[in-house]
């Protein structure tokens, strides 16, 4: 498996998935753009990059213009994308895109580089986050802290209301 240096831009593997797509439709357009100026024909503009795509190539340090190596970067992300580590993460409610960056750019620079996220939710949660990876599981949601603590959040709440 290569070893990709990966944007906090870059989180699941349906990124990996766009990215590869994205690959092949700039391979597809490139090619054609070259197959048209050998017969004399207009060759179009450039085709423009997705944010996540430039990303990846300066982070990197990769090319797209010679055809091999475009294939080579293709094949290489299909394979990266079958074998990179999963995080499983579930939240009690929609994370939005800046903070699953932020928390993948942290969990590239303390768990794994190479760290793929696989984002869920289940509002029966309450609060925190589930984590599951291939050999551990981390319960750190609200839901799990008072398991098993019903008589004293109970006995605690009784005395906040007698209290007053």
């Amino acid at each position: 498996m290569s070893e990709f240096v990966l944007p906090a831009s870059v989180i699941s593997k349906s990124d990996i998935s766009r990215l590869v797509i994205e690959l092949e439709w700039v391979d597809n357009e490139i090619t054609a753009a070259a197959v048209r100026a050998g017969v004399g024909s207009e060759s179009g503009s450039q085709p423009v990059y997705s944010v996540q795509l430039n990303d990846f190539l300066d982070k990197n340090k990769l090319s797209l213009e010679k055809g091999s190596e475009r294939s080579d970067l293709i094949k290489q992300l299909r394979a990266f994308k079958s074998d990179a580590p999963v995080i499983h993460m579930t939240f009690a409610g929609a994370a939005d895109r800046e903070s699953l960056e932020q928390l993948t750019a942290w969990v590239r620079e303390q768990v794994n580089p190479q760290a793929l996220i696989a984002v869920g939710v289940q509002p029966s949660l309450v609060g925190g986050v589930y984590i599951r990876t291939p050999n551990k599981v981390h319960d750190l949601s609200l839901r799990h802290a008072f398991d098993g603590r019903r008589d004293v959040l109970v006995k605690e709440l009784e005395a906040l209301r007698v209290g007053k």
